[in-house]
């Protein structure tokens, strides 16, 4: 089955503004919602924004901000689940 973008929805998002890294809850079609971490949107000289670029590894300052939010990502994501 292919991939149909209209089937994919954003559901919440989080951006850290340091490091321009996004963490978000998705689902596709009727799925699960997932957590999905990336891509990063990092600024240009302009102060404009650059096109979205894959995650790649964490730094110190991704770390600490994904574990001041991750219990507020948890609590919106267990919301969204459907038992199994």
């Amino acid at each position: 089955m292919p991939f149909e973008p209209e089937k994919d929805k954003l559901l919440k998002e989080w951006k850290c503004e340091e490091t321009g890294l996004i963490v978000s809850i998705n689902q596709y079609a009727n799925g699960q919602p997932k957590v999905q971490i990336g891509p990063r949107i990092l600024k240009k000289q302009d102060g404009t924004d650059r096109a979205p670029a894959k995650a790649g590894r964490l730094s110190m300052e991704d770390m600490s901000w994904l574990y001041d939010i991750i219990d507020e990502i948890r609590d919106e994501l267990a919301a969204r689940v459907r038992p199994e």
